[in-house]
């Protein structure tokens, strides 16, 4: 291209063609072009280069092209504020929008929408006032944009609701599409269903996609798959977000076969190597797939041509709900770095979820340490919501609250998150003190604020303060009890020694109870020797668990506490017909940054010699100053025992050695975090409380119900669990 040829006209038409195909090299070779003033200088050229390296992530370059610009407009600053707002950087969009000598509406719907993307409702809704205050015409964009920046505030949302109404805005297409969404995602179905229904000829294609996703959201996948069909019936275009939506309902209902199938159509009309549909499909796979779910997902992700971050985040978020894949979601987190791509919020949050699922709190900390330096903003209220999460399931209910306490705005999610950390630590008071403070705050509690205020009256014995909360959910905040919430009422009265209101209870439930009630009664007449009842609720666990060990060991354990030793050699017996095998007693804690696992009375350990010396000497220690062995734990008929049996049995279980190994490699002050499969033992809770006392060190035990925090001789559960 020589100088006379590169006229305006055809230089103008050929950067246009730049920016839409984002060509980057051609872009690029006519911005030098262009810099040599083969072309004349031009706003207008220069704000399409700005336009163009923002389009292709180059920000950089968009701002050097920005800051090249001789005389910007307000078109220059719009696009180079959509630039920084794209990119996660909201403070400097927010600098540059204050620079703009006039700015138009289109300004400021382009920052309300960086606001919305960055999750800041408060200076989105602040915007908008001042946009009204000066005078500047509201559109569909202004609309769409804030109501995608109240998230989850279902009071701003409805009275922007009221305001699109009164001033016609209704009419908008887009800003219909955005209430469906936010209404679904808020929790409110019925109202993004009577705002659908309400559109008429106004829904488009993205309308339908809505509310074919709010009904995936809300568990009614039926109603979705039939509303799909009535898409296709009215001849609306069915794109890659259609049917994306289509697998989330799929997904919602937990069909494999239909899913299979739809997967099958997908193959055939050429949209499975679709990075959109692919994830679609992942998440189908790593949640209705069972234990070949992620083979399948791997396949998939190989098939895709190009994958996004989105495609990225779905795999990890499908590894992270398998407890046991979660190293591999770390694994593929630090591959998508090393291919080139920025993690973005959902990203951290699903790496942060695996890490919860991790014995290694260095991994959670090197991530909240990756989430600080990174571009994500440190208000993004979901990023640190994760966080809370993974250091109470961590032991760190210290770091947790100071995330919670540094937060600049807080949802229902973080008062959740922290609220279950105080109950899982056996915190009862932290916890429902800091549930009125939601309550003061303004901020409605749902259903899964009240299975933590109900988890931690649990812990602490409260039982008329759980009663009161149960009650409140109907009559105050018109929530009705789910499952989890009568197995909580259930495990709360039974804990308590009130075994003939739990079983009324679970007789009274609306619905048949399940695994987890009839669990939680089988505990309760463990630790209260209630034989009658235990056999009950064992059996209907046998039922509806027909391959699950925990019943049948219960049972053993519980006839052989009570010398029924004939009636525990049936259930052990049965237990050996049905090839059901009692899961092993199984230990891990993280010494220096390795993951070191101990089973019961297994010798694979390389330090496991030393381990069993160092307890040893701990042991006669902890003797002299009072520990006496509890033998019934050992469940060892006394006359078949050999000599030493039972203790060598409870002196080798599995929690036991963790602990010592974690005392004899560790200094003083360093934190001491074992956790557990099973459910810790009487003996075992005992002996780490000696040992915290003779050490002189604060031991942080995890079982698979909570966490144990034993110091100076005492455990933070005051014996009550």
């Amino acid at each position: 291209m020589n100088q006379t040829q590169c006229t305006f006209k055809s230089f103008r038409n050929l950067l246009l063609k730049c920016v839409a195909e984002r060509d980057l090299f051609t872009g690029k070779s006519l911005h030098a072009l262009y810099v040599k003033s083969l072309v004349a200088s031009s706003t207008y050229l220069s704000n399409h280069f700005v336009n163009l390296y923002s389009k292709c992530g180059l920000l950089s370059y968009a701002r050097a092209a920005f800051d090249c610009t001789e005389q910007p407009n307000v078109f220059s600053y719009n696009v180079i504020v959509k630039a920084y707002a794209k990119d996660s950087k909201i403070h400097i969009a927010r600098q540059l929008f204050d620079e703009i000598p006039q700015p138009d509406t289109v300004s400021f719907n382009t920052l309300i929408s960086g606001y919305a993307d960055a999750r800041e409702t408060v200076p989105a809704m602040n915007l908008f006032k001042r946009m009204r205050e000066l005078g500047f015409e509201v559109d569909g964009f202004t609309l769409s944009g804030l109501i995608a920046a109240c998230c989850d505030r279902v009071g701003s949302i409805m009275q922007l609701h009221c305001f699109a109404v009164s001033g016609g805005f209704d009419a908008y297409s887009s800003v219909n599409n955005a209430f469906v969404t936010y209404y679904s995602k808020s929790g409110l179905l019925k109202e993004a269903v009577s705002v659908f229904y309400g559109m008429d000829e106004l829904r488009d294609e993205v309308s339908w996609n809505s509310m074919i996703v709010a009904y995936g959201q809300h568990k009614e996948g039926a109603k979705a798959l039939a509303l799909y069909k009535v898409m296709i019936l009215k001849g609306f275009k069915i794109d890659m977000y259609t049917l994306a939506s289509v697998l989330n309902a799929l997904t919602s209902l937990g069909d494999l076969i239909g899913g299979r199938e739809f997967h099958g159509k997908l193959i055939k009309a050429g949209f499975h190597q679709n990075s959109h549909v692919g994830s679609g499909l992942i998440d189908f796979y790593s949640k209705c797939g069972g234990c070949n779910g992620m083979s399948e997902c791997e396949k998939l992700f190989q098939e895709i041509l190009s994958p996004d971050l989105v495609l990225w985040n779905t795999m990890i978020s499908g590894y992270s709900m398998n407890e046991e894949l979660s190293e591999e979601a770390v694994k593929i987190f630090r591959q998508m770095q090393r291919i080139g791509h920025s993690p973005d919020d959902c990203s951290f949050v699903c790496v942060t979820s695996a890490c919860s699922n991790l014995a290694s709190p260095s991994q959670g900390k090197q991530i909240h340490g990756l989430a600080i330096k990174s571009h994500i903003p440190s208000n993004r209220i979901s990023v640190n919501n994760a966080l809370i999460s993974m250091y109470n399931n961590n032991g760190n209910l210290k770091d947790a609250r100071r995330v919670f306490d540094r937060m600049p705005e807080l949802n229902a999610v973080s008062f959740n998150c922290m609220i279950k950390g105080y109950a899982q630590h056996g915190r009862g008071t932290e916890a429902l003190l800091l549930y009125q403070r939601m309550l003061d705050s303004g901020i409605a509690p749902n259903n899964i604020t009240f299975v933590a205020v109900l988890s931690a009256c649990v812990h602490c014995g409260k039982v008329a303060e759980g009663q009161r909360y149960f009650n409140a959910m109907k009559e105050t905040f018109k929530i009705e009890p789910e499952a989890e919430h009568y197995s909580c009422m259930i495990d709360l009265l039974g804990r308590a020694g009130k075994l003939e209101e739990a079983e009324r209870f679970i007789d009274a439930m609306p619905y048949k109870p399940g695994p987890v009630a009839w669990a939680a009664l089988l505990s309760a007449c463990k630790k209260h020797k209630s034989m009658a009842l235990a056999e009950r609720a064992a059996k209907e666990l046998m039922v509806m668990q027909p391959l699950a060990a925990t019943p049948y060991v219960m049972l053993a354990n519980m006839y052989a506490v009570a010398g029924k030793w004939e009636e525990m050699a049936l259930v052990r017996q049965s237990m050996r017909e049905k090839r059901i095998r009692k899961k092993p007693g199984c230990s891990w804690i993280e010494v220096k940054k390795k993951r070191h696992v101990f089973v019961a009375e297994d010798w694979s350990h390389p330090m496991i010699r030393e381990v069993n010396e160092y307890l040893e000497e701990m042991m006669e220690k902890m003797k002299r100053v009072g520990y006496v062995m509890d033998k019934k734990w050992a469940m060892v008929k006394e006359d078949e025992a050999g000599e030493g049996e039972e203790e060598m049995r409870l002196g080798h279980h599995s929690e036991k050695l963790a602990v010592a190994f974690g005392l004899m490699s560790t200094r003083d002050g360093e934190e001491l975090v074992v956790k557990k499969n099973l459910r810790i033992c009487g003996d075992c809770h005992n002996a780490i409380k000696f040992m915290s006392a003779v050490a002189g060190r604060e031991i942080t035990v995890r079982d698979n119900l909570r966490f144990h925090c034993f110091k100076d001789g005492k455990c933070s559960c005051g014996d009550y669990w």
